[in-house]
């Protein structure tokens, strides 16, 4: 094989994903200090804040009628259920170095970088304002802003 068919050809742009991808997110880190065992923990996030409720703030929801709208249902969960908002920023590790690195890596490099984001239009400001490296991006896409989720073909036109 010549050195050229054996190269990979560089991409001249890059579209990133940032939950799980380049920031580490995850309700259990919040939820951990606010339940005394694993398992109550778990049965909430299954059956009360569930990643479908999640969804709907991803997609343009409220913050405010979310968790009305679940106290009303889970009223005996209504200070969890707000936690979940009041408290989100504790729901961030941080960044996902070997990811970032990557980004700062194809940045150097000259590459076009987007992002691509199942995430609320109201609390990706506080992790925009966290995290510097998104400003490597040339457009971020936040699915809240936009009123719809991935994987809903509309939102990668």
């Amino acid at each position: 094989m010549s050195e050229r068919t054996t190269r990979r050809a560089v991409p001249d742009t890059v579209i990133f994903d940032l939950g799980g991808v380049l920031i580490d997110w995850n309700p259990r880190y919040l939820y951990r200090h606010l339940f005394d065992d694993e398992s109550s923990m778990e049965q909430f996030l299954a059956e009360v804040c569930d990643g479908q409720w999640n969804e709907q703030q991803d997609a343009g929801r409220s913050w405010d009628e979310a968790i009305r709208l679940r106290s009303a249902e889970f009223p005996e969960h209504a200070a969890l259920i707000a936690a979940y908002r009041t408290r989100w920023d504790e729901m961030l590790r941080g960044p996902m170095h070997d990811s970032v690195a990557i980004l700062e890596e194809l940045r150097v490099r000259g590459v076009r970088l987007y992002a691509l984001t199942n995430w609320s239009q109201e609390t990706f400001p506080l992790a925009f304002e966290r995290y510097p490296f998104l400003r490597a991006f040339e457009g971020i896409v936040v699915s809240g802003q936009e009123r719809m989720i991935k994987p809903d073909p509309a939102i990668f036109q």
